[in-house]
């Protein structure tokens, strides 16, 4: 049974930095190339950042060079360090496979950016 448990999220002001975390279970975590993705109020989940199992990552164009993807194959674990945030970064975020895989969505952890 596949599960993915993110965490990390909170209130920030703008201008901030948070550090999510997912831990991964019943995958073959260091085979798969993993992903954050994130929903805001109102608006369709989308992509952010995937890094493979060598640790090459991707990233969108909205978070490039403010978001870091990473992880820890010994932790099955894959962090989003994310800096320099502004209050349309408010949305629930998750991790998954890249490409999603729908049976595999968590709850997310919600991030709130506002003064």
């Amino acid at each position: 049974q596949v599960q993915l448990v993110e965490s990390g999220g909170g209130l920030v002001q703008p201008g901030g930095s948070l550090k999510l975390s997912c831990v991964a279970s019943g995958i073959i975590f260091s085979k798969d190339v993993m992903a954050w993705y994130r929903q805001g109020p109102g608006k369709e989940r989308e992509f952010l950042a995937s890094i493979t199992s060598r640790s090459s990552a991707n990233y969108a164009r909205s978070v490039l060079g403010r978001f870091t993807i990473s992880r820890d194959n010994a932790k099955n674990t894959v962090y989003l360090q994310m800096t320099r945030l502004k209050p349309e970064d408010t949305a629930v975020y998750y991790c998954n496979l890249y490409p999603s895989d729908e049976r595999y969505w968590g709850k997310g952890t919600l991030v709130t950016v506002s003064a």
